[in-house]
C-alpha cells in the first residue's frame, strides 16, 4: 500500500514538474525540430519566428570547416541548389565556432519559410550538409492573429478588428472609449468571461492609471511580467471598483504568433511592500521604528531620474507645494537628493530667491535622505534609502502610518547640471498610499527588456536657410515631448521651446555682415520663474547663462541679447511681454501621438500679452563661430542652432520659399503687434 502512494506521488511530482517546466520555457516562436547532426558537432534547436525568419536555440557547430554557411533551398534534400542566409551579424561570413548560441537568421529577398523545404549548414567547396532540419510540406509559420472587434457593453466601448502581433503584444485599431468608468482599466484573466479576479496591464503609454478618453485611437498593449497570450483567455475594459466589463474580447486557445520580442529579466526583490506605479517604475518600501526605508526600481536611461514624494494635493496630483526626493546614479554612486517644489520650472533664482523644482538645502532646508545602495544593470536603476518619518526639516511632510499618504513619482532626465528636467512620465491621479498594510501587499511584476533596438520617431527638424531673411519673431510654447525638442536635439527640455518663425527649434542659416533684428515675445516679468526668458545668442549649447557657475560662465561668450555693468555682469536686454502657445487644454502626455510639428501645432492656442516686443538687433562677425546658438538667460535648453556662413549655396531655397518666410516674419510681425 505505501508503495502505491510512494509511486502515486513520484508520478504527480513528475507531471507538476513538467507542467511547470512548460510554464516556465520560453516561447521560442514555433518549432521545426531539432538539428539533425551529421559532422562537425552540429546542435540545437530550430524555430520559425514569422514567415521570414528562423531561430537557432543552443547553436553548436566546431567551426573547422572551411567553406560553410547556413544554407537553404527547395529542393528533396540539401544540395548545391540553394542559396546563403547570412548569419546574426548580417553577414555572408564563413562560418566560425559557435558554443550553445541562439542566433536570429532571417530569410534573404523577402524569401518566406513556405518557399523552402530545409536549412542546411553546409560546405559549399565539398557539397556537404553537417546538419539539417526540415520544413513540413503543411507547415504554417507563425502570423499576427486577427481575432475579432471588442464586444461592447457600455460606454462607448468599441474597435476594429483586433490584432494578436506577437506572444505579448495585442494591438486594438480603432479603439473608443467615453472615459467615464469610476477605476477602469484594461485588464486580462481567465475564465469564461471578465471578472474582478483579473490582472490589470498598462495602458499604450505604460500608466497603470484610470483609463483617459479614447475616440478612434489605434493603441498597443503589451502583457506584463512573463504573463503571454497563452496565459490568457480574455482581454476586457473594465472597472474594478463597480465591477462592470465595459467592452470584451476573447483570446483563442494557443494561436500561431510570433514570440515576443521581449525578455522577462529577473523580478527585483522588495523590501517589504511593493506597488507598481508605471510599466517602468516600482516602489518598494518598510517601516521600522521612526524611518522608512524606500526602493525605487526603473527601467530608465542611464541619465534619468526616479522621483517620489508627497504631492502638494490630498486629493489630485500636485507639483506646487510637492516635498520629493529625486533619486538617480551618477557614475558608480546613487543619490536621492530632498527637493521642495514652488513653481512648474527647474530651480532658478528670481530677485535673490530660488523658485521652481530646488533642493532642500537651497531653500534653507535639510536633506536627510540616506542613501544605501544603488545599483544599474540590463538597463534597471535599483535605489534603496532611508528617511525619519518625522523630518528634522520643517519644510519636509511626515510619513503617517495611521492614514493614507497622498504621493505622486515621476520619471524624467538630469540636464548637464545634474538637476531634474520636465518629466517625461508621471500619473495621471494621486496615489493613496497605506504604509502599514495587512497583509502586506505585492502588485509588482519582473520588467521586461527589448532584446531589439527600437527606433525612436521624431519630428522632422524644421530649417530656415533664407537668403532674404532679415526680421525674425520668436515666442514660447511647449517643447513637443520625445519627438519635439528631446529627440530634434538629443537634450532634455524644461517644458518649454523657442518658436522662430511659428517653428519649434529651427536650425536658422545667417550670413556675416547682414543685419538682424528678432522681435522677442519671451515674457518680461522677472517675478516669474516660469515665464521670464529674455533671449540672448552665445557660443554653447546649453544656455540658461544666469544658473551657471562662475567657470562655466568665464567660458561662455554672449554673442547678442546682454549689456555689461561696470562690474562685467551680463545684463539681459531682450524679453518683452509673454507670447505663448499653450495646449488645448489637453494631456501633455499624448504629445508624442502627433505625427508630426504641423499636427502638433495645430493642437495649440496662442495667448499674448498686451505690449511691444524687445527688439534685438544684431550683426554676425568674422569673430563669431560657426555655428552659435540662441537661448534663454534664464533657463538651459530652450533653443537651438544658428549657422554662421559666409555666404549662401546656391539651390537650397527655391524663389517661392524665400519670399514665403519673409512674408511669414512679416506677418507674426503685423499680428503680434495687434494683440
Amino acid at each position: 500500500m505505501c508503495l502505491v502512494l510512494m509511486a502515486r506521488l513520484l508520478l504527480c511530482s513528475i507531471l507538476l514538474l513538467e507542467r511547470n517546466y512548460v510554464i516556465g520555457t520560453e516561447y521560442r516562436g514555433k518549432s521545426l525540430g531539432t538539428l539533425n547532426s551529421y559532422h562537425h558537432q552540429v546542435g540545437g534547436e530550430v524555430y520559425a519566428v514569422n514567415e521570414y525568419t528562423l531561430l537557432i536555440s543552443d547553436f553548436t557547430f566546431d567551426g573547422s570547416a572551411n567553406d560553410a554557411f547556413f544554407w537553404a533551398g527547395a529542393s528533396s534534400r540539401p544540395g548545391p541548389q540553394g542559396f546563403i542566409l547570412a548569419n546574426e551579424y548580417g553577414r555572408t561570413d564563413v562560418l566560425k565556432r559557435y558554443l550553445g548560441k541562439e542566433l536570429k537568421l532571417t530569410l534573404p529577398d523577402n524569401k518566406k519559410l513556405t518557399e523552402i523545404n530545409w536549412l542546411a549548414i553546409y560546405d559549399l567547396s565539398k557539397n556537404i550538409a553537417f546538419g539539417d532540419v526540415y520544413v513540413p510540406e503543411d507547415f504554417e509559420p507563425p502570423i499576427k492573429q486577427v481575432i475579432g472587434d471588442l464586444t461592447t457593453k457600455s460606454h462607448g466601448v468599441s474597435s476594429g478588428p483586433i490584432e494578436i502581433l506577437d506572444s505579448k503584444t495585442i494591438k486594438i485599431p480603432m479603439f473608443s472609449y467615453n472615459g467615464a468608468g469610476k477605476d477602469t482599466y484594461f485588464v486580462v484573466g481567465n475564465g469564461p468571461q471578465p471578472s474582478a479576479k483579473g490582472k490589470k496591464i498598462p495602458d499604450e503609454s505604460g500608466y497603470l492609471d484610470n483609463l483617459r478618453t479614447y475616440l478612434n485611437e489605434t493603441i498597443i498593449l503589451e502583457l506584463v511580467g512573463d504573463t503571454t497570450v497563452f496565459d490568457i483567455d480574455w482581454l476586457s475594459v473594465y472597472d474594478l471598483q463597480t465591477k462592470d466589463n465595459f467592452g470584451w474580447v476573447l483570446i483563442p486557445d494557443e494561436p500561431n504568433v510570433p514570440p515576443s520580442l521581449q525578455k522577462v529579466a529577473d523580478k527585483i526583490e522588495n523590501i517589504m511592500h511593493c506597488v507598481q506605479l508605471h510599466k517602468k517604475l516600482q516602489l518598494s518600501w518598510q517601516v521600522f521604528g521612526p524611518q522608512i526605508t524606500i526602493r525605487l526600481a526603473g527601467q530608465i536611461d542611464e541619465d534619468n531620474y526616479m522621483a517620489f514624494g508627497f504631492s502638494g494635493s490630498e486629493e489630485a496630483p500636485q507639483m506646487l507645494g510637492a516635498d520629493i526626493a529625486i533619486t538617480y546614479i551618477d557614475g558608480f554612486r546613487g543619490q536621492a537628493m530632498d527637493y521642495n517644489i514652488t513653481d512648474k520650472s527647474p530651480c532658478v533664482k528670481v530677485l535673490g530667491q530660488y523658485k521652481g523644482v530646488c533642493r532642500d538645502t537651497l531653500v534653507g532646508g535639510l536633506d536627510d535622505n540616506q542613501v544605501h545602495t544603488a545599483t544599474r544593470e540590463n538597463g534597471i536603476n535599483v535605489i534603496t534609502y532611508r528617511r525619519n518619518l518625522q523630518s528634522y526639516d520643517v519644510g519636509d511632510k511626515e510619513f503617517k502610518t495611521n492614514t493614507l499618504n497622498s504621493m505622486i513619482w515621476a520619471i524624467g532626465r538630469m540636464n548637464h547640471q545634474k538637476e531634474p528636467s520636465v518629466h517625461d512620465f508621471f500619473p495621471r491621479s494621486v496615489l493613496k498610499l497605506d504604509l502599514d498594510p495587512k497583509p502586506p501587499i505585492d502588485t509588482c511584476y519582473s520588467f521586461t527588456v527589448n532584446t531589439e533596438t527600437v527606433k525612436k520617431d521624431v519630428w522632422e527638424q524644421p530649417k530656415i536657410i533664407d537668403s532674404s531673411l532679415r526680421m525674425m519673431t520668436a515666442t514660447l510654447g511647449p517643447s513637443g515631448g520625445k519627438k519635439g525638442f528631446q529627440g530634434l536635439t538629443g537634450l532634455p527640455s524644461p517644458g518649454l521651446a523657442w518658436f522662430i518663425n511659428g517653428y519649434l527649434i529651427p536650425e536658422i542659416w545667417l550670413k556675416r555682415g547682414i543685419t538682424y533684428v528678432i522681435h522677442i515675445y519671451g515674457g518680461n516679468n522677472p517675478h516669474s520663474s516660469q515665464y521670464y526668458h529674455p533671449f540672448v545668442i552665445t557660443d554653447e549649447p546649453n544656455g540658461g547663462y544666469d544658473g551657471m557657475t562662475d567657470v562655466a560662465q568665464k567660458q561662455t561668450r554672449i554673442l547678442a541679447g546682454v549689456q555689461y555693468t561696470l562690474r562685467r555682469q551680463a545684463r539681459p536686454t531682450s524679453a518683452g511681454p509673454l507670447c505663448l502657445r499653450e495646449r488645448k487644454g489637453f494631456d501633455r502626455r499624448l504629445d508624442d501621438n502627433f505625427i508630426s510639428f504641423k499636427e502638433f501645432n495645430k493642437s495649440l492656442d496662442m495667448r499674448c500679452e498686451p505690449g511691444d516686443p524687445a527688439v534685438l538687433e544684431f550683426k554676425p562677425n568674422s569673430s563669431w563661430p560657426d555655428i552659435v546658438y540662441y537661448h534663454s538667460f534664464v533657463q538651459s535648453n530652450m533653443g537651438w542652432k544658428l549657422h554662421i556662413v559666409d555666404k549662401f549655396s546656391t539651390g537650397r531655397n527655391s524663389a517661392a520659399q524665400v519670399q514665403f518666410n519673409w512674408l511669414l516674419g512679416i506677418l507674426l510681425y503685423l499680428i503680434f503687434t495687434q494683440m
